[in-house]
């Protein structure tokens, strides 16, 4: 059975994503959809892929985002 971490973002195109602790800011000059895809595609590089979108308000979200769990976390958690 395949298992699967998650990771929640909270996204304001507006210039602002916050997750795990991280906050990621938008550069004065950046347009809003190069900014929300610099930091999709980096996290495309550590194998995360985009899951779901739950929209709040017109320009906020959180993007739900998943990868296989690795093999290492498994046997560890299943270890304790």
């Amino acid at each position: 059975m395949d298992q699967w971490e998650y990771r929640v973002a909270y996204v304001d195109t507006r210039g602002r994503i916050s997750a795990d602790g991280v906050e990621f800011i938008r550069q004065s000059g950046e347009h809003r959809t190069t900014f929300v895809s610099k930091y999709l595609s980096a996290l495309g590089k550590e194998g995360w892929m985009l899951n779901g979108i739950h929209l709040l308000r017109p320009d906020t979200a959180y993007y739900v985002l998943q990868r296989p769990l690795s093999a290492a976390p498994a046997a560890e958690a299943s270890a304790t």
